[in-house]
Protein backbone atom coordinates (compact mmCIF):
# COMPACT_ATOMS: atom_id res chain seq x y z
CA UNK A 1 0.00 0.00 0.00
CA UNK A 2 2.79 2.64 0.82
CA UNK A 3 4.30 1.61 -2.73
CA UNK A 4 1.15 2.91 -4.76
CA UNK A 5 0.67 5.45 -2.28
CA UNK A 6 4.21 6.94 -3.18
CA UNK A 7 3.87 5.98 -6.95
CA UNK A 8 0.33 8.20 -6.95
CA UNK A 9 2.29 11.03 -5.04
CA UNK A 10 4.78 10.51 -7.93
CA UNK A 11 2.40 10.63 -10.29
CA UNK A 12 1.02 14.16 -10.10
CA UNK A 13 4.59 16.04 -9.46
CA UNK A 14 5.32 13.93 -12.85
CA UNK A 15 2.43 15.42 -14.61
CA UNK A 16 3.11 18.84 -12.57
CA UNK A 17 6.64 18.63 -14.23
CA UNK A 18 5.25 17.83 -18.35
CA UNK A 19 2.94 21.15 -17.79
CA UNK A 20 6.71 23.11 -16.31
CA UNK A 21 8.28 21.44 -19.63
CA UNK A 22 10.41 19.03 -18.19
CA UNK A 23 10.38 15.69 -17.84
CA UNK A 24 9.87 12.96 -15.07
CA UNK A 25 10.47 9.64 -14.81
CA UNK A 26 9.37 7.46 -11.33
CA UNK A 27 11.56 4.65 -10.11
CA UNK A 28 10.75 2.44 -7.34
CA UNK A 29 14.13 1.70 -5.74
CA UNK A 30 17.81 3.30 -5.89
CA UNK A 31 18.88 0.35 -8.42
CA UNK A 32 15.73 0.67 -10.76
CA UNK A 33 16.81 4.60 -10.52
CA UNK A 34 20.69 3.66 -11.73
CA UNK A 35 19.31 1.63 -14.74
CA UNK A 36 17.00 4.56 -15.80
CA UNK A 37 19.81 7.03 -15.56
CA UNK A 38 22.08 5.54 -17.25
CA UNK A 39 19.80 4.74 -20.13
CA UNK A 40 19.45 8.16 -20.28
CA UNK A 41 22.90 9.35 -21.18
CA UNK A 42 24.01 8.99 -24.26
CA UNK A 43 27.46 6.53 -25.24
CA UNK A 44 30.99 8.91 -25.11
CA UNK A 45 29.29 11.79 -23.30
CA UNK A 46 30.67 14.30 -21.46
CA UNK A 47 29.26 14.39 -17.99
CA UNK A 48 29.78 17.14 -15.01
CA UNK A 49 27.86 16.42 -11.60
CA UNK A 50 26.97 19.10 -8.45
CA UNK A 51 28.43 17.72 -5.25
CA UNK A 52 25.18 15.75 -5.08
CA UNK A 53 24.69 12.79 -1.76
CA UNK A 54 22.20 11.57 -3.76
CA UNK A 55 24.22 11.01 -7.01
CA UNK A 56 27.54 10.10 -5.23
CA UNK A 57 25.30 7.26 -2.88
CA UNK A 58 23.63 5.65 -5.88
CA UNK A 59 27.28 4.82 -7.36
CA UNK A 60 26.75 6.38 -10.74
CA UNK A 61 29.52 8.01 -11.13
CA UNK A 62 31.71 5.04 -10.82
CA UNK A 63 29.76 3.09 -13.57
CA UNK A 64 29.82 5.92 -16.17
CA UNK A 65 33.62 5.78 -15.25
CA UNK A 66 33.76 2.50 -16.39
CA UNK A 67 32.05 2.80 -19.68
CA UNK A 68 34.09 5.45 -20.50
CA UNK A 69 32.52 8.46 -20.30
CA UNK A 70 34.90 12.06 -19.73
CA UNK A 71 34.29 12.89 -16.45
CA UNK A 72 34.20 16.35 -15.72
CA UNK A 73 35.03 16.79 -11.86
CA UNK A 74 35.01 20.42 -9.93
CA UNK A 75 37.28 19.92 -6.99
CA UNK A 76 36.23 21.71 -3.77
CA UNK A 77 39.43 23.37 -3.83
CA UNK A 78 38.85 25.46 -7.25
CA UNK A 79 35.60 26.92 -5.80
CA UNK A 80 37.99 29.03 -4.30
CA UNK A 81 38.50 30.82 -7.33
CA UNK A 82 35.84 32.32 -9.99
CA UNK A 83 36.14 31.39 -13.69
CA UNK A 84 38.31 28.29 -12.75
CA UNK A 85 38.91 25.91 -15.92
CA UNK A 86 36.87 23.13 -13.98
CA UNK A 87 33.90 24.67 -13.28
CA UNK A 88 34.05 26.04 -17.18
CA UNK A 89 34.45 22.33 -18.03
CA UNK A 90 31.97 21.05 -16.13
CA UNK A 91 29.32 23.76 -17.04
CA UNK A 92 29.98 22.86 -20.84
CA UNK A 93 29.74 18.65 -20.16
CA UNK A 94 26.88 16.78 -22.49
CA UNK A 95 25.12 16.09 -19.74
CA UNK A 96 24.93 17.56 -15.63
CA UNK A 97 23.77 15.03 -13.06
CA UNK A 98 22.47 16.78 -9.79
CA UNK A 99 20.04 16.27 -6.84
CA UNK A 100 17.47 18.80 -6.07
CA UNK A 101 17.41 20.06 -2.48
CA UNK A 102 13.10 20.05 -2.79
CA UNK A 103 10.97 19.74 -5.36
CA UNK A 104 6.99 20.76 -4.60
CA UNK A 105 3.93 18.60 -5.78
CA UNK A 106 3.44 21.43 -8.22
CA UNK A 107 6.61 20.41 -9.83
CA UNK A 108 8.78 23.34 -8.82
CA UNK A 109 12.54 22.78 -8.12
CA UNK A 110 13.43 24.69 -5.17
CA UNK A 111 17.35 24.66 -5.07
CA UNK A 112 20.22 27.05 -2.16
CA UNK A 113 23.72 26.93 -3.13
CA UNK A 114 27.03 28.77 -1.99
CA UNK A 115 29.16 28.97 -4.91
CA UNK A 116 26.61 29.00 -7.02
CA UNK A 117 28.07 26.53 -9.75
CA UNK A 118 25.02 23.94 -9.52
CA UNK A 119 22.15 26.06 -9.86
CA UNK A 120 24.42 27.69 -12.88
CA UNK A 121 24.48 24.37 -14.48
CA UNK A 122 20.65 23.70 -13.82
CA UNK A 123 19.46 26.87 -15.46
CA UNK A 124 21.89 27.23 -18.81
CA UNK A 125 24.64 24.81 -20.02
CA UNK A 126 24.86 21.76 -20.23
CA UNK A 127 22.98 20.45 -23.20
CA UNK A 128 21.03 17.39 -20.40
CA UNK A 129 20.47 18.06 -16.95
CA UNK A 130 19.17 14.95 -14.85
CA UNK A 131 18.04 15.11 -11.34
CA UNK A 132 17.50 12.61 -8.92
CA UNK A 133 15.76 13.53 -6.04
CA UNK A 134 13.98 11.06 -3.35
CA UNK A 135 10.55 11.01 -1.70
CA UNK A 136 11.72 12.41 1.04
CA UNK A 137 12.24 15.72 -0.66
CA UNK A 138 8.85 16.30 -2.07
CA UNK A 139 7.35 19.30 0.04
CA UNK A 140 3.85 21.35 -0.27
CA UNK A 141 5.40 25.17 -1.54
CA UNK A 142 8.34 26.81 -2.50
CA UNK A 143 8.32 28.00 1.25
CA UNK A 144 8.50 24.70 2.71
CA UNK A 145 11.36 23.78 0.42
CA UNK A 146 13.07 26.50 1.48
CA UNK A 147 11.97 25.90 5.31
CA UNK A 148 13.35 22.21 4.65
CA UNK A 149 16.52 22.72 3.63
CA UNK A 150 17.53 25.40 5.50
CA UNK A 151 16.22 23.36 8.87
CA UNK A 152 16.87 19.91 7.98
CA UNK A 153 19.60 19.75 5.18
CA UNK A 154 21.97 22.82 5.77
CA UNK A 155 22.75 22.02 9.37
CA UNK A 156 24.12 18.36 8.09
CA UNK A 157 26.24 19.74 5.23
CA UNK A 158 27.86 22.37 7.38
CA UNK A 159 28.56 19.97 10.41
CA UNK A 160 29.75 16.97 7.67
CA UNK A 161 32.14 19.53 6.04
CA UNK A 162 33.50 21.93 8.58
CA UNK A 163 31.62 25.05 7.68
CA UNK A 164 32.35 27.76 10.96
CA UNK A 165 28.00 28.96 10.24
CA UNK A 166 25.18 29.13 12.72
CA UNK A 167 23.48 26.05 11.80
CA UNK A 168 26.85 24.02 11.60
CA UNK A 169 28.01 25.47 15.13
CA UNK A 170 24.28 25.64 16.58
CA UNK A 171 22.20 23.30 14.31
CA UNK A 172 19.64 26.56 13.83
CA UNK A 173 19.51 28.81 10.68
CA UNK A 174 20.28 32.05 11.66
CA UNK A 175 19.82 33.79 7.84
CA UNK A 176 23.99 34.00 7.95
CA UNK A 177 26.40 36.05 6.66
CA UNK A 178 29.27 33.42 6.99
CA UNK A 179 32.01 33.58 4.95
CA UNK A 180 31.14 30.13 4.83
CA UNK A 181 27.21 30.98 4.22
CA UNK A 182 25.70 27.99 2.14
CA UNK A 183 22.70 30.09 1.30
CA UNK A 184 23.93 32.38 -1.08
CA UNK A 185 21.75 31.54 -4.13
CA UNK A 186 18.05 30.77 -3.63
CA UNK A 187 16.65 29.54 -7.06
CA UNK A 188 13.76 27.97 -8.10
CA UNK A 189 13.04 26.48 -11.22
CA UNK A 190 9.18 27.21 -12.50
CA UNK A 191 10.12 26.06 -16.15
CA UNK A 192 12.31 24.63 -18.58
CA UNK A 193 12.75 27.21 -21.86
CA UNK A 194 14.40 23.90 -23.64
CA UNK A 195 11.91 20.66 -24.47
CA UNK A 196 13.49 17.46 -23.45
CA UNK A 197 17.04 19.42 -21.20
CA UNK A 198 15.84 18.48 -17.47
CA UNK A 199 14.46 15.40 -16.32
CA UNK A 200 13.49 14.78 -12.63
CA UNK A 201 13.82 10.86 -11.75
CA UNK A 202 12.02 10.54 -8.42
CA UNK A 203 12.83 7.34 -6.58
CA UNK A 204 10.76 5.93 -4.23
CA UNK A 205 13.02 6.06 -1.53
CA UNK A 206 14.85 8.35 0.74
CA UNK A 207 17.59 9.61 -1.01
CA UNK A 208 20.43 12.69 0.24
CA UNK A 209 19.95 15.14 2.75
Amino acid sequence: MLEDAKKRMAEDVICNLKKRNMEGIYCRDKKEAVETVLSLIEPGASIGWGGSASIRDLGILAELEKSGHEMRDYPMKDKETMGNPSYLGSCSADCFLMGTNAITVKGELVNIDGAGNRVACLIHGPRQVIIVVGMNKLVRSIEDGIDRIQTQACPIIADATGRKTPCGVKGVCMDCQSPDCMCCSIVVTRRSRYDGRIKVVIVGENLGY
